[in-house]
């Protein structure tokens, strides 16, 4: 795979994130009518379109951060980056489930945290590069990588 097909195809890796979080909030919100609550700093707090846009994007634009870091530090980029993932989409779990003002907000949040995960891992996963093919592909385009 190529820079520019890689780099495009990471960046809908962001797009889909943000676009699984926002299909979830229109099934919850407006059509079933949840209340998407969640208690912070003490108080109650309405999860917005604005908030899941930009904590999507956000995640999304951290998990291609980490995956280029593993690129040139792991020998299997791919397979680690897997397992922050999983780990990572498990701990995020933590958050509705204990801030959500009720449990349909829990429930709801917990599948937008499992599809935007679910959507980040599958896309940046599937475009890892080994530490050698980044190697190889830098020394054709005239880059030292160590």
């Amino acid at each position: 795979m190529k820079s520019r097909q890689r780099t495009i195809r990471r960046l809908s890796a962001v797009v889909g994130a943000v676009v699984a979080a926002l299909v979830v909030w229109v099934i919850a919100v407006p059509i079933l009518g949840i209340d998407l609550t969640v208690l912070m700093a003490g108080q109650s707090q309405t999860v917005g379109v604005l908030s899941i846009v930009i904590v999507a994007a956000l995640a999304a634009l951290a998990a291609w951060g980490v995956l280029a870091i593993l690129e040139r530090a792991a020998r299997r980029p791919g397979r680690v980056f897997l397992i922050i993932a999983l780990v990572f989409g498990v701990l995020s779990l933590l958050a509705p489930v204990t801030s959500a003002n009720s449990v349909g907000a829990g429930v709801v949040l917990c599948i937008m945290h499992l599809a935007v995960a679910a959507t980040v891992t599958a896309t940046l996963v599937g475009s890892a590069r080994s530490r050698r093919a980044a190697r190889t592909q830098n020394a054709q385009e005239g880059q030292l990588v160590s």
